[in-house]
């Protein structure tokens, strides 16, 4: 009982007429069978189409296995009744702009480096293909060059059912999947290839083919590009970036890369010197807060509240108060939520990550650690009852 393929031969087509053969419940939705159907199925990397039926929303589109298309729906349609389907036209003419234009690339790749796709994804924002050997950049900018020159020729793009005894003697450019007779796409006089996606009717319709990235992966290439509408959008996506960039750093465009390697230079430059006034810092903040600390047995115990600390800061003034024999350091940032720090001198026999699960099981928050050290945050609560409970855990493991 499989279903009229209307896609097959008219891609344009978005509204079509169709009875509803079968209509079944699927939880809070319902799956829809047709008697004939223009909405595409999620098959060989293309994503299914949207739209409705009657007054349904499609929100999902598939091939059973003997072949009929199911249409997953919001809401009940009656079986036998009379329907007009529908296709979100601007989703179905993206996804004809990218499979096309993957075609082209995928050719182009083959022609002018060798490289064969093995597999091709048509992503929400971008698609991608992976080929089986890793290319250099001159070599995909040459590609990128020589499909646009076909794309720009406008070609007819033709869609033709042939046997498979026929296909055997056509120079497809990939073996086909499926056995039987087969749908084949033509790039006139450019690519021949089996396919039962959509696609558009000539090459100029996908406007523009841009490779967006690429990757080494596991011995071959993946590349990512974008066709049509999706490029324009991207372009102005990096139009608006650039033009910020040079607003803020007020240089031209082609000099973006050199100001930024010169503000680079000068952060590294600048966080080495802001690590060193840390260092400073903290050295003398440790001594002043160690000779506050309190004798718990034979170990002096400096549970301090700080301000202005952040996260390094907080652990390096912990560490220089710890780095002296019999001392435990218990630091707690008074902002909110708070930051701790719990360190130990190498003498002294505390478990510093026992002290940190005893405070952030009452108030909440992350953290770990191992050794002499413990470092946790997001803890909410009062900042001395924080303390507290920190401290009362110290005095029972030390005071004795």
């Amino acid at each position: 009982m499989s279903s009229e393929r209307l896609y097959y031969t008219d891609p344009y087509l978005v509204e079509f007429d169709a009875v509803v053969r079968e209509a079944v419940p699927q939880k809070d939705q319902w799956k829809i069978v047709l008697d004939r159907t223009a909405f595409y199925p999620s098959s060989g990397g293309q994503p299914f189409d949207t739209g409705t039926i009657g007054t349904a929303n499609v929100v999902d589109v598939f091939e059973e296995e003997d072949g009929t298309i199911g249409h997953l729906v919001d809401r009940e349609i009656e079986t036998n009744s009379r329907v007009r389907g529908h296709v979100d036209w601007r989703r179905r003419f993206d996804h004809m702009q990218q499979h096309t234009g993957q075609h082209l690339l995928s050719a182009a790749f083959e022609r002018e480096t060798g490289a064969k796709t093995v597999s091709f994804h048509l992503g929400t924002s971008a698609s991608t293909i992976d080929l089986d050997k890793e290319l250099p950049a001159d070599q995909i900018a040459g590609v990128e060059e020589a499909v646009n020159g076909i794309l720009w020729e406008d070609r007819e793009v033709c869609v033709k059912f042939v046997t498979a005894s026929e296909a055997a003697k056509l120079p497809l450019r990939k073996e086909p999947l499926r056995e039987g007779d087969l749908r084949i796409i033509e790039v006139k006089d450019y690519d021949l290839s089996a396919c039962g996606g959509t696609h558009v009717r000539r090459t100029g319709s996908i406007g523009v083919i841009a490779v967006s990235g690429y990757e080494r992966l596991k011995g071959g290439l993946r590349v990512e590009f974008l066709c049509g509408a999706r490029a324009l959008r991207a372009y102005r996506s990096l139009r608006q970036s650039v033009s910020g960039s040079v607003r803020l750093l007020s240089v031209l465009p082609d000099e973006l890369p050199a100001a930024i390697e010169k503000l680079q230079t000068a952060g590294r430059s600048q966080q080495k010197s802001q690590e060193g006034l840390y260092e400073r810092l903290a050295a003398h903040e440790a001594a002043s807060l160690a000779s506050a600390g309190e004798k718990v047995g034979a170990v002096n115990l400096v549970a301090a509240a700080v301000s202005g600390w952040d996260a390094n800061g907080l652990k390096k003034l912990a560490s220089s108060i710890a780095g002296k024999p019999a001392t435990v350091a218990v630091l707690v940032t008074t902002e909110s939520p708070a930051l701790i720090v719990v360190a130990r001198a190498e003498d002294v026999p505390l478990d510093t990550v026992a002290v940190m699960k005893t405070v952030i099981d009452r108030f909440g928050g992350r953290g770990g650690g191992k050794g002499g050290m413990a470092q946790g945050g997001g803890l909410t609560g009062d900042t001395r009852a924080i303390l507290d409970t920190a401290r009362e855990f110290v005095k029972g493991a030390v005071g004795s």
